[in-house]
């Protein structure tokens, strides 16, 4: 094997790939990447047990086809020091060379017959926009759950409905959930007419990996997805990549988000989420912020703190249902709910201290909604 490519693109290449690498594992060639100018492009491939990436770029010139398995990590380390402009990449017996601009550098080969054979994309099902994927997926990641023990809770959860057209995505630690929909085309059914009604899934993704995949495959474009009974893959502009899918199921949100008789507080979200970090300040640990709600004044006051060390804010704010309204909620839950919202104002459906309370955007209040449990307000 021998090529020449612009350093840059091989970085890029590499460092894609890598993502999937295993930190530690008892087999060693699964801390390795697969290059391959077969085909005349060069193509870079990883896996684990979990997961798999492959992407393809076009490289300057392929002087030799072949395959070739090296240390991942070390090729990226490799890749991020070499000097800018082009590189030339070798085989050279039992060592692959990278070169360029007078730096040289070997790696060892490792054996290419011990190499597990990537897991083939699955039955692809449609296509949705990359970057509302991308966004959607961040801002329901914030309430997935960090405990393994539970594995299905780490997970996002996706849901797709060709009758609609809709892909729905959520997420629970069960103190929080969050959901976000989001248009896809589902694929017609072969043979016959159009039969993307027939096309649905309700399935678990690691929401650590689906993070990681949805910002690395780019903002333009459509990215297709893929899903059968055991993973799910994403292929867009030369990059695939398949993930397995968790055991189990999210609890259904359809019941939870259901609030009978909600007061409803109207707030600008940028205004807020700045109160939000300045009274958290003094809130220790999980100690709580609290919202008054007054419609009589059209304000709500955010406090935190116990004793003489308190913060305070007053806001602009409406509220219809009630006449007052006291909720307080964990800080840091707070913070990642606003956070993950991007419009103007936000409204919150309130029950009452101790009750589930809703922020959703003011536009478009079904698209994204974020679900959280209202704590006991503190004495303050």
């Amino acid at each position: 094997m021998e090529f020449r490519i612009e350093r840059s693109a091989l970085t890029e290449a590499v460092a894609w790939a890598a993502r999937v690498l295993p930190v530690r594992s008892p087999v060693p060639v699964l801390g390795g990447l697969l290059l391959d100018t077969e085909g005349g492009r060069l193509r870079v491939s990883g896996l684990d047990y979990e997961a798999s990436a492959r992407i393809d770029v076009e490289a300057a010139e392929i002087l030799r086809p072949g395959k070739v398995l090296v240390m991942g990590r070390r090729l990226l380390d490799i890749c991020k020091v070499l000097p800018d402009g082009p590189v030339e990449c070798a085989v050279e017996g039992s060592r692959f060379t990278v070169s360029g601009d007078g730096a040289r550098f070997g790696l060892s080969v490792l054996p290419l017959a011990d190499y597990p054979a990537l897991p083939s994309l699955p039955q692809v099902r449609g296509a949705v926009d990359a970057a509302e994927f991308a966004a959607a997926v961040a801002d329901v990641a914030v309430a997935a759950g960090r405990d393994d023990t539970l594995p299905a809770l780490t997970g996002i959860r996706l849901g797709l409905d060709g009758e609609t057209g809709t892909m729905t995505l959520a997420a629970t630690d069960r103190y929080r959930f969050a959901v976000r929909t989001l248009p896809w085309k589902a694929t017609a059914g072969d043979p016959g007419p159009d039969r993307s009604a027939d096309v649905s899934a309700d399935v678990i993704v690691s929401a650590r990996r689906l993070t990681e995949i949805a910002r690395s495959l780019g903002r333009s474009g459509l990215v297709s997805v893929a899903l059968d009974a055991g993973s799910a893959g994403f292929e867009h502009a030369g990059m695939r990549t398949t993930v397995r899918l968790l055991e189990g199921r999210l609890p259904r949100h359809d019941k939870l988000f259901a609030l009978e008789s909600p007061a409803v507080a109207v707030v600008d979200r940028a205004r807020l989420v700045e109160a939000v970090k300045r009274v958290s300040v003094v809130a220790d640990g999980d100690s709580p912020v609290q919202m008054s709600f007054s419609a009589a004044d059209n304000s709500v006051l955010l406090q935190a703190g116990y004793e003489d060390d308190v913060a305070s804010q007053r806001l602009p704010a409406t509220l219809e249902g009630a006449r007052e309204m006291t909720v307080a909620f964990n800080p840091g839950y707070l913070a990642d709910a606003l956070a993950s919202f991007d419009e103007p104002a936000l409204r919150l459906l309130l029950m009452g201290a101790g009750q589930r309370a809703m922020i959703t955007g003011e536009s478009e209040p079904d698209a994204h909604r974020h679900l959280l449990m209202s704590v006991k307000p503190p004495l303050m």
